[in-house]
């Protein structure tokens, strides 16, 4: 039975097998995606799903038409005043500066709020996260976004304006300026990781989130142990789904050490101060699940979803 058989029986109700397109859908992602194990800083190994050329290419290419669109609307109101003043040349300047301005301040800023995400990769269901597992820095991002700039706008921008000062002929500087655009533009393509130059300087890289809900069979309906919010928010919905993964893990000799490790993390994370008794470790680790999946639930239908432990809490709360 293939792995993609597994996971459709295992969501499917009853172990019913799930319909025929649902499987052919699972087997047609499994054989296309390439998977990374990463260590979180916990030390809880998980495995995530490397966005392919085409997901990264759409999602850009949505951006691209957002901040251009952006970019025309605070540039024609000012065009429009230097232009009666036949100020052209200003006009142009102004027009590329606002051009870089735009583009690195957008894809800057919203990676920075959205926790590694602009709107075309939330449409596609991309983030950008740390190669190592750890939180993603803001001079990770500024690293990965400015570097762009090198990669294709400066390059792209010299070449249209050689091109249109020389008549159309190309020299051997213009011919370098396009194998540099086709390198880079190449790079996410032939790398195992489809990084692109700025991700492999600033130690990122694209993943496609998984297209699944936190699965409700862990949730238990009566519990032993209940937490604050205070407790709840500490934690987000990636580490909800790496529980999820490790109560899903099947049991072997390591599994209770694992388990004691993983609780005595939490604990200590969000504050419990109560000892654990070992034979209580499981039921700890799933009343935790059932009501940190119900905390973020309930915090997402009031608009504060909260990706991941390194975001900022619901409500603006500081950690």
């Amino acid at each position: 039975m293939s792995a993609a058989q597994d996971v459709s029986e295992r969501n499917s109700p009853s172990g019913a097998p799930p319909p025929a397109r649902a499987r052919a859908v699972q087997v047609f992602e499994e054989s296309r995606r390439q998977k990374r194990e990463i260590v979180t800083p916990e030390g809880v190994p998980i495995s995530v799903e490397i966005a392919d050329y085409g997901e990264r290419l759409t999602a850009f290419v949505i951006d691209f038409a957002i901040w251009t669109l952006l970019t025309f609307a605070i540039y024609l109101p000012i065009y429009s005043l230097i232009g009666a003043t036949r100020g052209s040349l200003i006009a142009i300047a102004i027009a590329l500066f606002l051009g870089f301005l735009v583009r690195n301040l957008y894809f800057i800023y919203f990676e920075l709020a959205w926790q590694g995400a602009t709107p075309g990769k939330r449409v596609i269901g991309l983030r950008v996260i740390d190669r190592r597992g750890g939180p993603l820095t803001a001079s990770a991002i500024i690293a990965r976004n400015l570097t762009r700039e090198i990669e294709m706008f400066i390059p792209l921008g010299i070449l249209l304006q050689s091109g249109r000062s020389s008549g159309g002929a190309i020299d051997w500087s213009e011919l370098s300026l396009g194998v540099w655009l086709l390198f880079f533009a190449a790079l996410p393509a032939i790398n195992r990781d489809r990084m692109r130059g700025g991700d492999l300087i600033a130690g990122t890289m694209v993943i496609a989130l998984p297209h699944r809900a936190l699965s409700s069979d862990l949730v238990e309906r009566t519990v032993a142990f209940a937490f604050t919010p205070q407790q709840l928010q500490v934690y987000g919905a990636f580490e909800l789904q790496v529980l999820e993964e490790l109560l899903r893990r099947p049991s072997n000799a390591a599994t209770p050490q694992i388990l004691d490790d993983v609780c005595d993390k939490i604990c200590r994370k969000i504050g419990w101060s109560e000892p654990v008794p070992r034979r209580d470790v499981m039921t700890f680790l799933r009343d935790f699940y059932t009501a940190e999946r119900a905390y973020l639930e309930r915090e997402q239908l009031f608009g504060k979803a909260k990706a991941d432990k390194y975001a900022q809490p619901a409500g603006g709360a500081s950690r």
